[in-house]
């Protein structure tokens, strides 16, 4: 890594409060960047404009080569204002096109059967899957929100937490009567655990590993295994499948846009209007098979 690309994460994490995962993503943007086009300094326009055209035809995905023409485009502007350079070659790149992606949705059924499926592990770990999914869906929270809650913050039963998002900002999300009361079963068995086996945690799902809480991995194993015994498909589910259905069944439900984006920690609208196509359709589809009228003669 060149000293320009690590002064511009450094410049990324200071001033723009950039996530470890962020500036991760960057580092591999610009290296590779700088390897292609052979020097990012030093690489005309033509150079920047092979780099990129070549990405799909490495198979890289339109999310992953937006991510890096943002990368190159953002790199060139700090350069500029550094005086390194007097021209910007990524200024003819143009976004590539990107499909829309629906996200991946569970009905409120499927959501009941995970539930059922999480309560028949054994005990300790039945009550903490039972936790961990329903504190996913009532609140929305992000997996790396939820896994790095701490145990003094649902203590005293609260009706909301106040969460750090992306970009450092704090917004508040509700708990309902279901998380909160799976949120103190788990407690209960959790603290009885801790004190028979090792001093306590500071996390709400403690874990043996490196990081001193639950991973995302292990987190969607544990999806995938009570989603095989509930007869859905695994493909179908995962931590961040949990937060889609509380945004699209609170929008089927008549909330308001603006009140699921704020609950959701989007900084721009536009990311939450996604699920307001999810949950059209899927209401478009309830009318065809229920309504008299649509059904064929």
């Amino acid at each position: 890594m060149t000293p320009q690309i690590e002064a511009f994460l450094e410049m990324m994490a200071v001033e723009r409060d950039a996530s470890p995962h962020t500036l991760s993503a960057y580092a591999r943007d610009l290296t590779d960047a700088e390897t292609s086009t052979g020097g990012l300094m030093q690489a005309d326009a033509e150079a920047v404009e092979a780099w990129f055209a070549d990405l799909s035809r490495r198979g890289l995905s339109a999310a992953t080569a937006a991510r890096r023409r943002s990368a190159a485009r953002q790199f060139y502007r700090f350069a500029l204002a550094e005086g390194w350079r007097t021209d910007d070659p990524s200024r003819r790149l143009d976004a590539p096109k990107q499909g829309r992606s629906l996200p991946k949705v569970l009905s409120r059924d499927e959501i009941d059967g995970l539930l059922e499926a999480a309560a028949r592990r054994d005990a300790g770990a039945g009550l903490r899957l039972v936790a961990l999914v329903e504190l996913a869906y009532a609140s929305g929270l992000r997996v790396s929100e939820l896994l790095a809650l701490k145990v003094e913050a649902v203590r005293r039963d609260p009706a909301y937490l106040i969460v750090r998002g992306k970009g450092g900002k704090e917004r508040l999300v509700p708990l309902n009567a279901a998380a909160r009361t799976a949120v103190k079963a788990w407690l209960t068995a959790r603290d009885a655990k801790r004190k028979r086996e090792a001093p306590d945690s500071p996390w709400l799902f403690p874990s043996s590993g490196r990081s001193g809480h639950l991973t995302p991995r292990r987190f969607a194993q544990l999806l995938d295994e009570a989603a095989l015994v509930a007869g859905i498909d695994p493909a179908r589910v995962s931590p961040h499948v949990l937060r889609h259905a509380f945004a699209t069944h609170l929008l089927e439900g008549g909330a308001d846009l603006r009140v699921v984006q704020t609950l959701l920690g989007h900084a721009d609208i536009a990311t939450t209007q996604i699920y307001t196509h999810v949950a059209t359709d899927r209401l478009a589809q309830v009318v065809q098979q229920n309504h008299p009228l649509a059904k064929d003669d």
